[in-house]
């Protein structure tokens, strides 16, 4: 888990000419949308997500420490974003909400997960039935061997590959849940 204190090496302008977060958010955010940025880390795409928006959906901005979450309600506090980005503390073991989202956002953190499966399930518990998730994975953390069989877990648990979006340094993937046919 990256450190509240480097939080800082999170949020940069060098990260944003790799990771451009407008760049990686477009084709899956749109206005009206609810939003989970899961592991939120200091808000770095949880901004750009509100921006998208327009005040015309939201964020939740979700993470386990306390810290990260107090520099994202910093960075909003007193804009217009405030009205667009709920802040909310994960549990140990399980995210904690139980509203319905257009997309989850997982980006470099499920490598930190002690129990990806129990989070999948969770995700799909909260994901609408025509929602995305959006799972992002650094390559010098995560193998490409790893990823797939991450992906593998996500689709046994009902979804499938719509997008394999290029981003920066990482492995990434979207996914929807499976249409049951009649």
């Amino acid at each position: 888990m990256c450190p509240v204190e480097r939080a800082g090496g999170l949020d940069t302008p060098l990260r944003r000419l790799f990771q451009n977060p407008g760049k990686i958010l477009k084709p899956f955010v749109n206005k009206g949308m609810t939003v989970l940025d899961f592991g939120c880390g200091p808000g770095f795409f949880s901004m750009e997500i509100a921006k998208i928006l327009q005040r015309s959906g939201k964020v939740i901005a979700a993470d386990l420490q306390e810290g990260m979450l107090e520099k994202v309600s910093e960075k909003i506090k007193g804009t217009a974003l405030e009205q667009s980005v709920e802040i909310h503390k994960c549990e140990n073991t399980k995210i904690g909400i139980t509203e319905k989202v257009d997309l989850i956002l997982a980006f470099w953190v499920i490598h930190e997960v002690p129990n990806p499966e129990m989070l999948f399930g969770e995700f799909k518990s909260i994901l609408k039935s025509d929602g995305k998730l959006f799972l992002i994975e650094p390559k010098f953390h995560v193998s490409k061997k790893d990823f797939e069989n991450m992906v593998v877990l996500v689709e046994n648990l009902g979804f499938e590959i719509v997008a394999r979006p290029s981003v920066s340094f990482s492995r990434a993937v979207v996914l929807i849940m499976k249409k049951i046919k009649e």
